[in-house]
């Protein structure tokens, strides 16, 4: 499979902005583990110098992944039948995203790779308020893949699990 590289510096902008809620964040906090109070609780978050609840440094995976959603339903980028493994992340953070921020994300192709014949995309998303202040720019690793190739069976192939 091969991808034109005419998509680097291809945008997706236009979805709706992301009402980030304290209770949103306090599930990824339990889902990661974190138990920092200022994930959960305003006075905590407070104390430590934030106007509300703040969100942990990796929360804007939550907002990536919708946006990488948008990248795979372009018919012009994925005919159909293709699927994405995801490679890496890193997030060059401005600020805490904290309760009652509205976000806008906006994910450009940045890179084009083929790694073993496999094309691989670098997307760097822009995550700002509705105000156009940046919070975070994230940059993601991702592999597109015959979807065939990414079922759990050929997933779980040779992994030597029971």
């Amino acid at each position: 499979m091969e991808i034109d590289p005419a998509v680097i510096g291809r945008s997706y902008p236009g979805v709706a902005p992301h009402p980030v809620g304290a209770g949103e964040i306090a599930r990824f906090a339990d889902a990661i583990g974190d138990p920092h109070p200022a994930y959960r609780d305003a006075e905590a978050a407070r104390a430590a110098g934030h106007p509300a609840v703040v969100a942990p440094p990796t929360y804007p995976i939550v907002l990536c992944g919708a946006a990488l959603e948008r990248l795979m339903a372009d018919p012009e980028l994925n005919p159909g039948g293709l699927a994405m493994v995801h490679r890496g992340q890193s997030f060059d953070i401005r600020r805490p995203i904290r309760a009652g921020d509205h976000l806008q994300v906006t994910p450009t192709i940045t890179g084009l790779r083929v790694l073993a014949g496999v094309p691989a995309l670098t997307v760097t998303t822009d995550i700002s308020t509705v105000d156009g202040e940046p919070v975070c720019t994230a940059t993601s690793s991702v592999a597109l893949i015959p979807a065939d190739a990414a079922s759990s069976d050929a997933v779980g192939a040779g992994s030597g699990s029971a």
